[in-house]
């Protein structure tokens, strides 16, 4: 009997674990946070270069793809320090789910009905690189208000086909 409740234990423990480094939330993606330090970032093994915003930071976690944005990162004073932070994350790995359960291949009503109660989020139509409105593709933006972030859904043809973190800077 003992055996049996130390190897649920260690079951529990193992999937417990392992949902984690799969999570998706508005502050982060896997281990990598929104706000994190290039040197915090470095202990997962890849370099970060500064991107501007964009997500040119292409980083394999446990053999799944996550894009980074980098931007330059200021002291207390305003002052650039010698340090890069991440500003966005980017996925479109089936292994990350928020803890909803909601990831790539979740439905649009999926998506509605998980945060259908969330404080604030927003819907909006996509567009292509050239500003034409994509009639099967919009995004469903949930705002964090305390963390300045935002996690976006992309979802085409009714499906969930990637996630974005982002710092939203109210524009």
């Amino acid at each position: 009997m003992k055996k049996i409740i130390q190897l649920f234990l260690l079951v529990f423990a193992v999937s417990y674990l392992s949902a984690q480094e799969f999570e998706i939330s508005t502050l982060r993606i896997g281990p990598y946070k929104i706000f994190m330090k290039n040197d915090e970032a470095d202990q997962f093994g890849t370099k970060l270069k500064q991107s501007n915003y964009e997500l040119k930071n292409a980083v394999k976690y446990n053999g799944e793809t996550i894009l980074i944005a980098t931007t330059q990162d200021y002291d207390d004073q305003g002052k650039e320090t010698s340090k890069m932070v991440i500003q966005g994350l980017s996925t479109k790995s089936k292994k990350f789910k928020t803890k909803s359960g909601i990831g790539i291949g979740s439905t649009k009503d999926d998506v509605i009905n998980a945060y259908k109660n969330y404080p604030s989020y927003s819907v909006y139509p996509s567009y292509d690189d050239k500003g034409n409105k994509q009639n099967n593709s919009s995004n469903f933006v949930l705002n964090d208000l305390d963390a300045g972030t935002t996690l976006t859904f992309t979802i085409v043809n009714n499906i969930v086909t990637e996630m974005q973190v982002f710092i939203n800077e109210g524009c």
